[in-house]
Formats: C-alpha cells, sequence, structure tokens
C-alpha cells in the first residue's frame, strides 16, 4: 500500500502509517523546522548535517524559496516563501521524476496550483504503482482556528486548508483519504450574522463533491493507547467506485448502519441533485456507548482499547531522582516503531526554573493532589492578584500539605495568614499552567513548556521534550530537530521542538488508523491480523 502525506508535520502520522505497511509516495509540509525532523526520521536524511557542509539534500525537495542555499532554508519563515510565479528557487519545476519517496517543503496552496500547471507531473503521481495509482491521502491540516482553545474565526486563511485538501484528493484521486483535526471543529461557529457554521460538514461535502463517501468519526487517542486525553475529529473519505467494490465484499448489517446517513448524504448531493442540510449526516462518537458498540463491531474496532494508559506509565522512569522501572507501555513503543534509543536518550534536557517558579509548582502539585475546584479557584485567584485571602475551608484542605520554602525544605504552615503571605510571594499570569495527574492520562492542551510541571515533589520543573514525546506515543529514538522551543514574534511561523510533538498526530493512534485502513485497501487480498 502507498500513501501521500499533506501537513506532515515531524512525522507522527507517517510513523504510524508506515508501522502499520503503508510505503511512502511523497509528503509535504510547510514548515522547513518541521521538516526537518521529518526528513531526519522518516527519510534517515540530515539536514542540518548536509547544511553544515553546504551540501544539497537528496530527499528533501523545497517547492520555491527565496534561497539557494539549504542553511537559509532551514530557518526562512514558510509565510514569506515567493509563489511558483515569482522569482525564486524551486526543486520541483520541471522534475517530475525526483519526488517519489521524498519530502516537500512548501505551501499546499503552491502545490495544488503545481499539479494545475504541470499535468504530466500529476499524470506521474496518478500513475503511481505500476499504474494502479494512490491507495491513500493523508494528513492533519492545521487547527488553530477550528481548536476550542483559539479564536473560532469562521472567516481565517487557515480554515480554508481542509478545503485544499479536498482539491489535491479531487486531483490525484486515491482510493481513500484521511483527515484528522482538533474535536472543535465539530462545534459551530457563528458567522457576522450569528448564522450557525459546521465546519466538518461542509469539509465532509467537499469530499463528497468530488465523489467520495464521508464517513465521520469523533474518537479519543486515550482510547487507543496513548496516555493524553486527546479527542479527535477523523474523517475517512472513499472513492465511489472503491467503496463499492469493498462493501460488495463486506456488506453486513453493522456496516450497513455505520455508512447510512454516509451513502443517503452522497446520494442527495450527487444523483438527487438537493443540497444536504445539517443533520443529513452522522458523525460516530466513541464516548457515546451505541456508537462505540457500533465501531467496535465493525473494522474500526482498533481504533478502541480498553487498557487506558497512565503519565505514570509514559514517563516514571525518567525522572532524577528515584526513576522507575521502564513499564509495559514504553518498552511496546519502541518494539513496536522498532526505534529504541541506543546509549544515549535525544531530547532530555532539563530546563532551568527559578527557584520561586520551582515553589509556584509545588502549589500546582497541591492542587493536584487535593483535587477541589473551590480551593483551586480561590488559590489561583490568590496568585493572579484577583483576592488577597483564602477561604476558610480552603485552609483547611490546605493546611496538611507541606509547601516548598525558600530554604529548600518541604514544610507545613502554622497559620491561614501565614500560607497567604506565602501564595502572594508567588504571583503567576499564566493561565492553564498546572501539574498533571501521574494516574491519568495526559490533559489534551499540552504542547509548550508552559502547559504543565512535573507530578514528583522532588521533580518540580516542566518536562523535557521527550517526556512530552513519550506522553504522545513517540518511540525513544524518533529524535526531534531544530531549535527546542520559541518566543515573541517568532512563534508566528517557528515550529519549534515542543511545538512539533504538540502538533503531532500520536504515532499509536496513526498507527492504530493505519490499520483500520489497511483492513479496507486490503479487502481483496489477504486480510491483515492485527
Amino acid at each position: 500500500m502507498n500513501y501521500i502525506e499533506l501537513f506532515a508535520g515531524c512525522g507522527g502520522l507517517s510513523l504510524g502509517l508506515e508501522r502499520a505497511g503503508f510505503e511512502l509516495l511523497f509528503a509535504n509540509e510547510l514548515s522547513p523546522m518541521a521538516g526537518e525532523s521529518y526528513a531526519y526520521n522518516i527519510l534517515h536524511e540530515d539536514l542540518s548535517r548536509l547544511a553544515q557542509g553546504d551540501l544539497t539534500p537528496s530527499k528533501t525537495l523545497w517547492l520555491n524559496s527565496a534561497y539557494p542555499d539549504l542553511k537559509r532554508r532551514l530557518r526562512e519563515n514558510p509565510f514569506e516563501f515567493p509563489p511558483l510565479v515569482a522569482q525564486g528557487y524551486s526543486d520541483l519545476k520541471g522534475a517530475s521524476n525526483t519526488i517519489s519517496g521524498k519530502l516537500v517543503i512548501g505551501s499546499i496552496v503552491e502545490l495544488n496550483k503545481l499539479l494545475e500547471q504541470e499535468p504530466s507531473f500529476l499524470k506521474s503521481i496518478r500513475n503511481s504503482n505500476n499504474g494502479e495509482g494512490v491507495d491513500l491521502i493523508s494528513g492533519g491540516p492545521p487547527c488553530q482556528s477550528f481548536s476550542m482553545a483559539g479564536l473560532r474565526r469562521k472567516d481565517c486563511d487557515k480554515n480554508t486548508l481542509p478545503w485544499e485538501f479536498a482539491k489535491f484528493v479531487a486531483k490525484v484521486r486515491p482510493k481513500m483519504a484521511m483527515l484528522e483535526n482538533v474535536t472543535g471543529i465539530l462545534r459551530a461557529f457563528r458567522d457576522v450574522d450569528g448564522n450557525k457554521y459546521y465546519a466538518w460538514f461542509e469539509v465532509a461535502k467537499a469530499f463528497a463533491q468530488i465523489g467520495y463517501i464521508p464517513l465521520c468519526l469523533h474518537i479519543n487517542a486515550r482510547f487507543a493507547g496513548v496516555p493524553q486525553n486527546r479527542p479527535r475529529f477523523i474523517l475517512m473519505a472513499f472513492r465511489e467506485d472503491f467503496f463499492k467494490k469493498w462493501m460488495g465484499k463486506n456488506e453486513s448489517q453493522t456496516h450497513t448502519l455505520l455508512f447510512k446517513s454516509s451513502i443517503n448524504f452522497f446520494e442527495k448531493l450527487n444523483i438527487i441533485g438537493i443540497e444536504p442540510q445539517y443533520g443529513d449526516l452522522k458523525y460516530f462518537d466513541s464516548s457515546k456507548p451505541q456508537d462505540r458498540e457500533l465501531m467496535n463491531a465493525s473494522f474500526l474496532y482498533q481504533l478502541q482499547s480498553i487498557n487506558e494508559v497512565t503519565v505514570r506509565d509514559a514517563i516514571d522512569d525518567l525522572k532524577e531522582n528515584h526513576p522507575s522501572l521502564q513499564s509495559e507501555y514504553v518498552s511496546y513503543l519502541n518494539n513496536l516503531f522498532n526505534m529504541p534509543s541506543g546509549e544515549k536518550l535525544f531530547n532530555h534536557e532539563k530546563r532551568s526554573n527559578s527557584p520561586t517558579v520551582q515553589r509556584r509548582f509545588r502549589i500546582y502539585q497541591i492542587l493536584q493532589q487535593l483535587n477541589e475546584s473551590k480551593v483551586t479557584r480561590n488559590v489561583m485567584d490568590l496568585l493572579k492578584g484577583q483576592c488577597r485571602s483564602l477561604s476558610y475551608d480552603s485552609w483547611i484542605h490546605l493546611r496538611s500539605f507541606k509547601f516548598k520554602l525558600q530554604s529548600g525544605e518541604l514544610a507545613h504552615f502554622g497559620s491561614k495568614e501565614e500560607l497567604e503571605q506565602y501564595l502572594l510571594c508567588h504571583p503567576t499570569k499564566k493561565q492553564t499552567q498546572k501539574a498533571l495527574n501521574p494516574d491519568q492520562p495526559a490533559p489534551a492542551a499540552l504542547s509548550i513548556p508552559d502547559d504543565g510541571c512535573h507530578y514528583d515533589e522532588r521533580e518540580l520543573r516542566v518536562f523535557s521534550v521527550r517526556e512530552m514525546a513519550r506522553i504522545q506515543s513517540f518511540p525513544d529514538g524518533f529524535v526531534f530537530r531544530s531549535k527546542i522551543t520559541t518566543g515573541g514574534r517568532m512563534r508566528r511561523f517557528e515550529v519549534p521542538q515542543y511545538t512539533q510533538v504538540g502538533n503531532a498526530v500520536p504515532p499509536l493512534l496513526a498507527y492504530r488508523l493505519g490499520m483500520v485502513c489497511s483492513q479496507v485497501l486490503n479487502f481483496d487480498r489477504q486480510q491483515i491480523t492485527v
């Protein structure tokens, strides 16, 4: 089976798909920084080393760049890439036979334009695999505008990317397409007139209009064995002729129920010629018992695991003080993806925090252990300067805990007033930072160092890139490249290591999704077994 990866990021989705038996035709990614990690891990090409030697990469191509040399390309602002029609340096113009098995750095918008401008290039892609064509196009378009933590703007440039994905699929005509996005895409936007707009429904409509039957899912990576509560929207789109062949050999009561609204939606749009209305297409939510039961009885069963993994399972062996033995989860990841760390564990550099910040982290740990929402609100209001005192109830709950003193000791406070003065000396403007619960999967919002701190009182620090990667189900041998973190204006276009991890599709979820797709694509061959 072959695949094309759009919005490839650092390679989490590709890593899982390749373990599930897929072979890369080519990948596309906008960010050179994320692309550097993709090239290193998926294509085994060290761009940093090549740049230092002023050498030219053989597996990483630029759609168009303002620079001829690799060193400057790796730090180029991707939002300032010159368009194809402008002057620049392109590795692809007229190079239709050089793209196989490679990474293309550049905008999906410009890549779609290239397919229009060079029909022979498009023809070579469509005739892949000895003329059998492309099996799967996959990818996760950037999702800041769909995220519930984002601006939730309907008319945002980034909102057009799922439609660019569909445009690419319309040109290449794979048997299947798979789009991954945040759960916020399921929530309605409101336009300037207050009208509701459902992005997921419109994206599904875009795929139906180009001849693909959409199946929409709301799943959670934690049920696929990832130690993170990470709900995701998945759209699987089946080319109509391929779908009919597959259903002809796999029709069952379960599959009939699963695809009933999808088929009606597709036929209403393409055969009857009536514009579908919201409600005509169902999405299946794995958090709902009835939907979960239906999914478990279908080809989607691999997306539902009964064994949840905790933060402690993921990272407890990486502690500086009294580390545990490596868990079965970590051993499973390294064996599954065949990427153990070897002698050196990369990306595990500890970030230094001031004594004041360390003491504040201890406060977060206490609030996490206490798990009383009223007390947490009271303490956080005090830390943010929104109040000056603790309630008596908060004091009763907190007085049994040991706080970190300036001396470095852990000790109790003898009075409410002493604790109030201590808390007032540790102000913060951060809104979401908290200590993680070691006995639960991590929260979804975990993409920058400030999102969380360690749960162990002897580890008063933020997590390393490697610890974040473990939580995201990356094996230890997957090395994140480029800068570790960034800030200020650079956040607008740089994708450092922490962000690469946070933006990625968890490889373990990607593997499960790949196994689902492989069973569909192999329906007329020998069945794939788990």
